[in-house]
């Protein structure tokens, strides 16, 4: 597949390139993530056990308290955050976590992302600009 762009809205600035974790279910970083090595720890979730610091994570929305955001805040400060994080609709909790934490973020892509890419894709994130590009697919 040719190298594919996305316009999307930005939500917090930044740009960063890298390989996709995916999934279809609301994200709760409280309780539901671990800021001390980015593994999801909710054993409910499709991405349980899975790692998605240093890359970047493709989600529905976030859900949860807000203390979520200093979740994400926690995780920049400690390097287990994503790289960048693209929503289908970027709620208050994971928008104030992504800004906070200087996490590229975009939302509301023109396009189905979840359906379009998936795990081990190779996106770059441009949140400046407003727009995902996806570099090469797995």
């Amino acid at each position: 597949m040719e190298s594919k762009i996305i316009k999307c809205r930005k939500i917090s600035k930044g740009y960063a390139e890298g390989e996709v974790i995916l999934t279809k279910d609301p994200l709760s970083f409280l309780g539901g993530v671990n800021p001390e090595n980015g593994i999801v720890i909710d054993s409910k979730h499709e991405l349980y056990n899975k790692k998605i610091a240093g890359k970047v994570l493709c989600i529905p929305s976030g859900k949860g308290s807000t203390v979520g955001s200093y979740v994400l805040y926690q995780m920049a400060k400690n390097r287990t955050a994503p790289l960048a994080i693209v929503a289908l609709e970027a709620e208050p909790i994971i928008a104030t976590g992504a800004i906070m934490a200087g996490i590229p973020m975009v939302d509301r892509p023109e396009e189905e992302i979840l359906d379009l890419i998936q795990d081990g894709d190779i996106v770059a994130v441009d949140a400046d600009s407003g727009f995902i590009k996806i570099l090469k697919t797995s």
